[in-house]
């Protein structure tokens, strides 16, 4: 921060000959290299403070602090008109639209505090000693001056009101921004408005996008007439031209459409298909319904579910459905609309390429810095193996009970014994490929215990009890800030690759009925590869149909040779 001293009254005079104002000089204070030419048609009003090389042309500003080589042109208000926590502890009804899950935000939060925040309501002492923090948070942050940081720039802004900024902020163009920070390197683009929110590291919010009530997490991007009330966005998510109300839209959450509405739910790395939808119907009590579509969800185009409803991770969803399906216990599957009800396909995605094709471009789109949100990108993990694991159960329990039947019900879908019965196998075939590139990804470490229940916690992989640890050690103050909380969610994450080998060797163990031996965990590891490989040669048959030569319909548009033909589609497509 600058050392501030009080204008000469030369330096005032030269001022003023380039047409700026005061209201009152003696509250405008500089440091010792200002020089008058910094300041050019402009109105300073309240307490107004310029850091080193800062300018202020043909604008107003009011109750602001400028840090160094910060630009502030053609602005029509950029001010503080009273004492603001810049954002901090604003209240946000994500994922339950009458607020039963209610986050207070800060610039500080991460996806994990905020998701144990919405999540973990049946533990009052938990959010009440995360609020608090939020609370103690914003007030440390309130202040009745706003900021910029160092190598800001705002220009051809109208009104910004209570906004405190990071180093490298841009804003170029916003019609209304009140009430928020913008945390270094975040950018504000043309017809922005924004009330009551904060944007990230490296956020970006552009091109007449509306905001109220609202966390945009670091490296998001909401763009194109994209609006949104009382969401939060975590790492990577990308949404344009359609709605969000009331979501938790985890890392990679990314909808490209006008007619797509995200509401009530909880999403994460999920793509949104043009004209899907969910709804909160059931307004009997009000919108208290909600929808959690798990890890790697997808809507195809039209796609639409009524709330209340759950689909396991990685669940491609076609069609519509109104049943209030719970299909959590079944990952990589399809959920299709069939004579106007739900029919679930356990595991079918795991033979689409498409599915391979996102577990690959999600690291690699990754364009954070900081990475407050603990990401783990990892395909075969304990938490969709372990899913699976209790799907075959299940459906193992569905065909006992009934073995001759021609289609069975679970939870408000229908399954027929053909998709149950490749189910069983598509699942099976993926264990032991998990169970494999786990046992061989770190060597073994009783430190690390990695049994039980595994949860994903908006992008972590964690083992329940670690959670329900951090949980604990919250409520007992052992944890009293936000950064000591993210300190021990990404330790678990550091040694993530040692507690996933434990939970594989405690499978194996019960798989065996023994602790295996090195030799058994070796041939584990080596079956694992075995199955990986052929579970990747049924997704490259898949992306070989995707790209096969009677695709090429519509390709050549002018051409009347077969070979010209080809040689369009292929180019165009990028194959060799």
């Amino acid at each position: 921060m600058s050392d501030f001293r009080k204008m000469t009254a030369a330096e005032i005079a030269a001022a003023e000959a380039r047409g700026a104002t005061a209201e009152a000089w003696a509250l405008v204070s500089v440091t010792d290299d200002f020089d008058p030419s910094q300041l050019l048609q402009c109105r300073l009003e309240g307490r107004v403070e310029i850091g080193s090389g800062a300018r202020i042309h043909r604008s107003a500003v009011k109750n602001y602090r400028l840090e160094a080589r910060t630009l502030v042109e053609g602005v029509t208000a950029l001010e503080c008109r009273r004492r603001s926590s810049f954002g901090n502890g604003t209240p946000v009804a994500a994922m339950n639209e009458c607020g039963g899950r209610t986050v207070k935000i800060t610039e500080r939060m991460s996806a994990q505090t905020a998701y144990m925040t919405v999540v973990y309501r049946h533990r009052p002492q938990l959010i009440a000693a995360l609020d608090k923090m939020a609370d103690d948070l914003a007030a440390s942050r309130s202040g009745d001056l706003g900021e910029t940081g160092c190598d800001c720039r705002i220009v051809g802004a109208r009104f910004v009101r209570e906004v405190r900024m990071g180093d490298n902020v841009e804003i170029d163009g916003a019609s209304l921004l009140e009430n928020g920070t913008l945390c270094a390197g975040a950018r504000i683009g043309a017809d922005v408005k924004a009330y009551d929110f904060i944007a990230a590291e490296n956020a970006r919010i552009d091109n007449g996008a509306t905001l109220e009530r609202c966390f945009v997490g670091e490296s998001c991007r909401l763009d194109k007439g994209f609006t949104a009330v009382d969401s939060l966005f975590f790492a990577n998510s990308h949404c344009e031209n359609g709605e969000a109300a009331s979501i938790f839209a985890g890392p990679y959450t990314v909808s490209h459409h006008k007619s797509s509405l995200l509401i009530a739910g909880m999403f994460s790395f999920f793509n949104a298909g043009s004209g899907s939808n969910q709804s909160n119907h059931l307004f009997k009590s009000g919108a208290v319904h909600q929808s959690a579509h798990l890890r790697g969800c997808k809507f195809a185009s039209g796609a639409y579910i009524m709330s209340p409803a759950v689909e396991g991770a990685f669940t491609m969803v076609l069609g519509h459905h109104a049943d209030h399906h719970d299909t959590a216990l079944f990952p990589y599957s399809y959920l299709i609309e069939k004579e106007g009800r739900s029919q679930l396909m356990p595991g079918a995605n795991l033979t689409s390429y498409g599915t391979v094709r996102d577990v690959e471009k999600w690291p690699a789109r990754d364009r954070r810095t900081v990475k407050r949100d603990v990401i783990d990108f990892d395909e075969y993990n304990p938490y969709t193996a372990g899913a699976m694991l209790r799907a075959v159960d299940m459906l193992h329990t569905l065909q006992e009970n009934d073995p001759a039947a021609a289609q069975y019900n679970y939870n408000k879908t229908v399954i027929r014994s053909t998709a149950l019965a490749r189910g069983v196998k598509l699942y099976n075939k993926a264990i032991v490929a998990a169970l494999g590139a786990m046992l061989d990804g770190a060597a073994p470490n009783e430190r690390y215990d990695g049994t039980g229940r595994w949860l994903d916690m908006a992008g972590q992989y964690i083992t329940k009890r670690e959670a329900e640890a951090i949980a604990d050690d919250i409520e007992a103050g052992r944890l009293r800030s936000f950064e000591e909380i993210d300190n021990r969610f990404r330790v678990f994450h550091v040694h993530y690759a040692e507690y996933a080998r434990s939970w594989a060797e405690q499978v194996l163990t019960s798989l065996l009925g023994h602790a295996p031996t090195a030799a058994e965990a070796a041939e584990a590891i080596e079956a694992g590869r075995n199955a990986h490989q052929a579970m990747r040669r049924t997704t490259d048959a898949d992306h070989d149909r995707d790209c096969a030569p009677e695709l090429a319909v519509s390709y050549g548009l002018d051409s009347d040779d077969p070979e010209e033909i080809e040689a369009d589609y292929r180019t165009v497509r990028g194959l060799k």
